[in-house]
């Protein structure tokens, strides 16, 4: 398996995919069949699907796409202002407004920005998003080291609010419960909430991230030893989360594209507890194969 090096990987995550994507016949293989590689370039995508609008829409009650087609941003509605998870790349952040805007929404209405790790192609976005919005910017404290060192075009990356395992975001009768999920970063955060549809209560899970990309050491890592546990307790909690809607910060982790075709039909394709789990099948089996050749190569 060819592996990228520290800078290759950061090339990556600024935007500048060194693999192409995968083949639409190749998007859903079985969990048995996935490698590493082909995993992290189904989420990432290309520049060009990292920075090309994706179709804005419902995804069910309060809860809408305003993201990219391989970058996941969310908007959740609310009577008292809205909030947004996943500002992005500062470049993408045009294009998140514009969908809002697009849905019949007020960008000025934005009140709260959460986010899913401190990746850039997640949360470099906050401060431009603060800048248009007057938003109040949160996230969880494990990520705040990476979130301060964030800093496009110089400019300090903004937390008004730091969140703990447990702590929820309310806003207009909506509720948002953070999960800490890590391992993919220190602060990784996994975002719950109800949802209603057709009279019945949904459980809505928004996965941070519980990916391995190429690159990261699992096994004797100076920098964090702990990071393994890390992420076998982020599998630990989402698995004990209840789930009807799975969605999360790449598309492609609850196969959006596919379900879109189906949008508006009934059932509605976004209520899929089966493919919830068949995602941390998938994802976790590449974790314990990742972990396994490590090891084996370790001791070489």
């Amino acid at each position: 398996m060819r592996r990228f090096t520290g800078s290759a990987l950061a090339a990556v995550l600024v935007g500048l995919p060194l693999v192409s994507a995968l083949p639409a016949a190749a998007q859903a293989p079985p969990a048995s069949e996935w490698t590493l590689e082909a995993l992290f370039r189904r989420n990432v995508g290309t520049r060009e699907t990292q920075t090309t609008a994706f179709p804005p829409h419902k995804i069910v009650d309060n809860i809408w796409y305003v993201g990219t087609e391989s970058l996941a941003s969310f908007l959740v509605t609310t009577p008292q202002g809205h909030i947004l998870i996943n500002s992005s790349y500062e470049a993408n952040v045009p294009v998140i407004l514009s969908s809002v805007a697009t849905l019949g929404f007020k960008v000025s209405d934005i009140k709260i920005v959460l986010g899913s790790h401190a990746h850039g192609d997640h949360m470099e976005g906050d401060a431009a998003v603060k800048l248009a919005t007057n938003a109040q910017v949160m996230a969880m404290q494990e990520d705040v080291p990476a979130l301060e060192r964030m800093k496009p075009g110089g400019k300090p990356h903004p937390i008004d609010r730091i969140l703990k395992d447990g702590d929820t975001v309310t806003l207009g009768g909506t509720t948002l419960t953070a999960r800490l999920t890590p391992g993919h970063t220190r602060g990784n955060t996994t975002w719950t909430m109800k949802a209603t549809e057709n009279g019945r209560t949904l459980d809505v899970v928004i996965i941070g991230s519980v990916g391995v990309n190429p690159g990261f050491v699992l096994v004797n890592n100076k920098d964090n030893p702990t990071i393994a546990d890390e992420y076998r307790r982020a599998f630990a909690v989402l698995r004990s989360l209840p789930c009807d809607v799975p969605l999360a910060s790449h598309p492609a982790m609850y196969n959006m594209s596919e379900k879109f075709k189906r949008h508006g039909s009934s059932p509605n394709p976004y209520i899929d507890p089966a493919g919830y789990i068949r995602e941390l099948d998938t994802v976790e089996k590449v974790f314990n194969d990742t972990i396994a050749a490590q090891q084996k190569a370790a001791v070489k």
